[in-house]
């Protein structure tokens, strides 16, 4: 009886040590790490670093060869159009005096034909701005009726908007071109008849109405024909320019809505996209890699007052909205990875790992946008599933795993 009682306490111990050892070596549950995919707004951007700049600066030049006064005029000063900007005394030498005539002859001319050429893009301009008109209004007709969708409409809108931002452009440079004109006819005839100067100077004036950006000659001294004086420029008509590697310039259209940021205000300023030029350039990066680029004109249409302290040259962050769906079914973008078997031009080329049950399983899923931090399902799953971020090497399809445990903060446990 005893004996049997023993070999019995034995027998259990066996049991017990080979389940206790079975335990020990059978695989543990991957512990991963898992995020819920849920339903929102999925944006897609260009983020890129750009700088502001005047849309339109202007030099003052020398409008004849003479003695420059002391320039009294500092950067930052504001002046109205036509106001006194320098003051110049001719100096002719009598082996000059045909050589000067024929110069400020030329530069007569020069001017009048910038003055045409002036009233021939303001012509183009307000033809396009009736075009642009006509089909904004066309656009309406058709979008009351369900016929056209709002993107068009608003892109006919902004269509129209910059049209006549090129129409008052244009009207500047006329004036600007109109003012050179009157400068160039004075200067030749203070060549012509010095002693008609009422004092023996003559009087530089500001083409437009602006702020002193440069002063390039603030001294007293002798400047020749067209000599750069100072420059000036509008600050409340700033725009953002960025350069895009080409690929990423491809998705900023016209239009395009733009968040500017980093510029040092409390909140982003908002911009579009007006111009991307075609012309393309050559870039070393700083790791020494030669990208191809291209430069993205950016309108600042946040009310003047928003951002009045931006100034010429101001480095700033843009943020180029490329895609933007409601409703879109959205995971981090760190839990999707390609398919290193599906390369036979599938449409399902990418995949999650979900956790269901205890379990991993593979899911193909189809992708419609990513950006940083999320990813846009187009198909593969649900509201609710439960994706594996930062999937490890351990884990495959069908191994055990289980969800890490964090704290509010999202720190592991």
């Amino acid at each position: 009886m005893m004996k049997k009682r023993t070999w019995a306490i034995a027998a259990a111990g066996i049991t017990a040590a080979i389940a206790l050892l079975g335990w020990a070596f059978a695989p543990r549950p991957v512990e991963v790490e898992v995020a819920t995919a849920v339903q929102g707004r999925f944006e897609s951007t260009i983020d890129e670093d750009g700088k502001t700049r005047l849309r339109d600066r202007y030099v003052v030049s020398a409008p004849l060869a003479g003695l420059l006064s002391r320039i009294g005029l500092r950067e930052g000063d504001r002046v109205e159009a036509g106001a006194l900007v320098a003051t110049m005394t001719p100096v002719l030498s009598p082996m000059l005096d045909a050589r000067t005539l024929r110069e400020q002859q030329l530069r007569v001319d020069i001017t009048e034909a910038q003055l045409q050429r002036a009233e021939t893009r303001i012509a183009r301009a307000k033809v396009m701005l009736q075009q642009a008109h006509n089909d904004l209004r066309h656009s309406e007709q058709l979008a009351r009726q369900g016929f056209v969708s709002a993107n068009r409409l608003e892109t006919d809108r902004l269509s129209a908007e910059a049209a006549q931002k090129d129409l008052d452009g244009a009207g500047e440079e006329r004036q600007v071109a109109a003012h050179e004109v009157e400068q160039a006819r004075a200067a030749l005839m203070a060549v012509r008849r010095p002693e008609r100067l009422v004092t023996g100077s003559f009087a530089v004036q500001a083409p437009i109405a602006g702020r002193v950006l440069r002063i390039v000659e603030g001294s007293e001294t002798t400047v020749a024909l067209g000599s750069p004086l100072i420059e000036l420029g509008d600050t409340r008509s700033l725009e953002v320019v960025a350069e895009l590697l080409t690929a990423d310039a491809l998705h900023a259209l016209a239009g395009s809505p733009v968040s500017i940021e980093r510029w040092g205000g409390a909140v982003p300023l908002q911009g579009r996209v007006r111009l991307v030029e075609p012309g393309a350039f050559t870039k070393v990066s700083a790791l020494g890699v030669e990208e191809q680029r291209v430069k993205v004109l950016i309108d600042i249409t946040s009310p003047p007052e928003a951002w009045q302290a931006l100034g010429d040259g101001y480095r700033v962050g843009v943020r180029i909205l490329t895609l933007a769906v409601d409703s879109a079914l959205k995971v981090p973008a760190s839990a999707v990875f390609p398919l290193a078997d599906r390369d036979d031009g599938g449409q399902d080329r990418d995949a999650v790992f979900v956790l269901q049950e205890g379990q991993a399983r593979l899911k193909p899923v189809s992708l419609g946008g990513r950006n940083g931090a999320e990813a846009w399902i187009r198909r593969g799953l649900a509201a609710g599933d439960k994706v594996i971020v930062y999937p490890p090497a351990a884990v495959t399809d069908g191994v055990r795993a289980r969800a890490r445990s964090v704290d509010p903060h999202g720190n592991p446990v």
